[in-house]
C-alpha cells in the first residue's frame, strides 16, 4: 500500500472509530511507529485529523484551525489555485471577496488585472489591493474578528445587499460528500449567504483537503457554484454532483 492510500484508509478508520492509537495502525498496516508518526502528521497538517496523546483523533467539527497555521498550510496548492482562479477574472470586473486564507492570495494574484471594483469583508484582502490605483476597493461595514480580519454581522449582511456584482469569490472550511459546503461561523455563513445571492457568478476556491473537512454549519451546496477551483481531483461522488449541476471543474 502505497503512502497515499495509506493515508486515506488512516482517514478512514479514525472516522470509523474516533480514535486509533499509534500502536493500532502500526499493527493494522504493519509499518514502523516512526512511518505512522509521519502520515499522522500529514494529516493533521492537512487539516484531515487531529493529533492527540498516543494516537490520532477526528478533526473538529465546531472549532475552526487557528488563523495563523491556516495562513502556513497547502500554500503551494492555494497559490495554483489562485492564478488559476484569476485568470478566469476579466479586466474591469466588480466582484465579491470574502474571508479566507485561499482569497488573500486570489486578491494577490488580482494585483495583474485592471480596473477591477471589489467589496470585501476581509480587512486583509483590503490590504493586499489598497495600494493598486486603478482598483476600487470597498470595504463592508460591521463587527471586525480579531483573530483573522473578518468583518460580520447583521450590518456586513445589509452593506453586502446593496451590490450586485459579476462574480462572487468565495471561500470554505469543509465539503461534504452530499455537496454542503461547510462553516464553522453561523455569522460568516449569513454574510457568504448574502454574496452567493448578489453575485452572478459564484466561484470557490478549495484545496484538497476541504473535501476531508466537516464543520457544522451548513452555507450552501455545490450545485450554487458555477465554478471550483481546486488543486486535485476531488473525490468521485463530488465529480458527480459538479457534472449534474454543470459546475465547472478546474485544477491547478
Amino acid at each position: 500500500m502505497n503512502q497515499q492510500f495509506r493515508q486515506d484508509a488512516i482517514v478512514d478508520l479514525v472516522r470509523q472509530h474516533g480514535y486509533m492509537s499509534i500502536e493500532q495502525l502500526t499493527d493494522h498496516f504493519a509499518v514502523t511507529p516512526q512511518t505512522i508518526r509521519r502520515d499522522l502528521n500529514t494529516l493533521a497538517n492537512e487539516g484531515r485529523v487531529r493529533r492527540v496523546h498516543g494516537g490520532v483523533g477526528v478533526e473538529s467539527s465546531t472549532v475552526n484551525t487557528a488563523y495563523s497555521t491556516r495562513k502556513t498550510l497547502h500554500l503551494e496548492e492555494k497559490e495554483r489555485i489562485a492564478h488559476c482562479l484569476a485568470q478566469q477574472i476579466p479586466h474591469h470586473s466588480s466582484l465579491f471577496i470574502n474571508i479566507g486564507t485561499s482569497n488573500e492570495m486570489i486578491a494577490q494574484a488580482l494585483l495583474e488585472h485592471q480596473g477591477l471594483e471589489i467589496i470585501t469583508n476581509n480587512l486583509n484582502v483590503a490590504a493586499i489591493l489598497q495600494h493598486k490605483e486603478d482598483f476600487t476597493v470597498i470595504i463592508a461595514g460591521g463587527q471586525v474578528r480579531s483573530r483573522d480580519g473578518g468583518i460580520i454581522g447583521e450590518a456586513t449582511i445589509d452593506f453586502i445587499n446593496q451590490f450586485k456584482v459579476d462574480y462572487g469569490i468565495i471561500g470554505i472550511s469543509g465539503i461534504d460528500e452530499d455537496g454542503s459546503l461547510l462553516e464553522f461561523d453561523y455569522q460568516e455563513v449569513r454574510v457568504a449567504q448574502a454574496i452567493i445571492a448578489n453575485s452572478r457568478r459564484i466561484y470557490l476556491a478549495a484545496d484538497y483537503s476541504k473535501f476531508h473537512r466537516n464543520p457544522v454549519v451548513r452555507q450552501g451546496n455545490i450545485s450554487q457554484l458555477d465554478a471550483l477551483f481546486t488543486d486535485r481531483k476531488p473525490p468521485e461522488t463530488i465529480q458527480q454532483l459538479l457534472l449534474q449541476h454543470g459546475v465547472a471543474l478546474h485544477i491547478a
